[in-house]
């Protein structure tokens, strides 16, 4: 990897039931989520997906490009800018920001971004692996 590499784009489309079950999984069944009727009342006007759901695409692609590094190492720090809305398709990307040494290890920083089919973020932020 080097300064400026772009990773493999993860895309998905997130249904209601994908939803649904990811509230079943979470324990996180908060109206704006599940009731259609009370997030219709919401600033949203309609249901949402969760964020941590949105943002697990972005693990998904730091996994495909560092393996088990990314499992053992990985962390980020990012932003939810806009909801992800049953239905929607987002894609997960990201851009190498730096490689460093750090002691015995590579330090990888890298830019991520969850985007909407529209090209409005989703999710911003940064995330990095210690490749030993």
């Amino acid at each position: 990897m080097n300064e400026g590499d772009t990773l493999l784009t993860v895309e998905k489309t997130f249904s209601q039931d994908d939803v649904n079950r990811y509230a079943d999984a979470a324990g996180d069944h908060n109206p704006i989520h599940v009731d259609p009727n009370f997030a219709a009342g919401s600033q949203f006007g309609r249901r949402i997906a969760h964020g941590m759901m949105i943002a697990a695409s972005i693990s998904e692609m730091m996994a495909q490009a560092f393996g088990q590094d990314w499992h053992k190492s990985g962390r980020m720090k990012i932003r939810f800018r806009a909801p992800v809305f049953p239905g929607e398709t987002v894609r997960a990307s990201g851009t190498v920001r730096s490689v460093r040494q750090i002691e015995d290890a590579t330090e990888v920083a890298v830019s991520v971004q969850v985007t909407k089919a529209n090209d409005e973020a989703a999710i911003t932020g940064d995330a990095r692996v210690r490749i030993e």
